[in-house]
């Protein structure tokens, strides 16, 4: 099992530069993640987005009931 401090497989989108970044990158509040791997992270837009819409259909289908 690793341990809490590591960070080898957490990658980051940071949205100030669009550059996709390892944990050892810059520590801002810029940068979405962690995620899992370099290629999720560089889809990280794509995933918010993808998030707020669920997000905001759940919100109407409460309002439904």
């Amino acid at each position: 099992m690793p341990n809490s401090d590591d960070h080898e497989n957490e990658w980051y989108y940071n949205t100030k530069t669009g550059e996709v970044e390892p944990y050892q990158g810059a520590k801002s509040g810029d940068r979405l993640g962690p995620y899992s791997s370099r290629e999720e992270a560089a889809r990280a837009l794509e995933i918010v987005q993808a998030r707020n819409e669920a997000w905001k259909n759940q919100d109407r289908d409460d309002e439904d009931d």
